[in-house]
């Protein structure tokens, strides 16, 4: 393992009036902070430009921007919810604005919904990131009937499985993301 923690981005993909995801991607981000092979950036696309499904105005002038924050990431979890069988059209466009940053990078979810848990989000977001030449990894978390998995504190109510669950995704996506950062030094992807 290397001595410098790997940078961490955590998407917060919905931007709905009334959405769940920040309460899902804090818990998460409460997660990953407790660990220190790694380093938080929490991305809300509801605070990013309008042209990316974020609210006019919302972001900071000095703020970076979202694919900067992408290049600068080692690996990148999506927090997502489904929306009609799918992710939401927000996310989409916030990822296909980044196009070359997200090579060799890996990818983890975090879903939440219904009663898939929001599984059904996350299959499709396998063959985006495919296409982007990122690395999805298979460890997931998710969270069916996700309201009734948090109480009003914004814990889960089961917090040992999902922790557990966490966990096992954040051991995966650190192993991928050493190993890619070492080999995007060593060797410019696609050179």
């Amino acid at each position: 393992m290397s001595e410098s923690p790997y940078q961490l981005a955590v998407i917060v993909g919905s931007v709905r009036d009334g959405r769940f995801g920040p309460v899902v991607a804090n818990w998460f981000c409460r997660q990953a902070r407790q660990r220190a092979d790694l380093v938080v950036d929490l991305i809300d696309l509801a605070h990013v430009p309008a042209a990316l499904g974020g609210t006019p105005g919302a972001v900071a002038p000095d703020e970076a921007s979202f694919a900067e924050r992408i290049a600068a990431a080692d690996a990148v979890v999506v927090v997502t919810p489904e929306y009609n069988h799918s992710y939401p059209g927000p996310l989409k466009a916030a990822i296909d604005s980044v196009g070359v940053p997200w090579h060799a990078k890996p990818v983890g979810f975090v879903s939440y919904g219904g009663i898939s848990g929001g599984l059904r989000a996350v299959e499709p977001l396998r063959v985006v990131f495919a296409e982007l030449h990122a690395v999805t990894i298979r460890e997931t978390v998710s969270f069916a009937g996700a309201h009734a998995c948090f109480d009003a504190a914004g814990e889960p109510v089961d917090a040992g499985q999902v922790d557990r669950a966490a966990s096992a995704m954040l051991d995966q996506l650190g192993w991928w993301a050493e190993a890619l950062r070492t080999a995007r030094a060593a060797r410019p992807y696609g050179s």
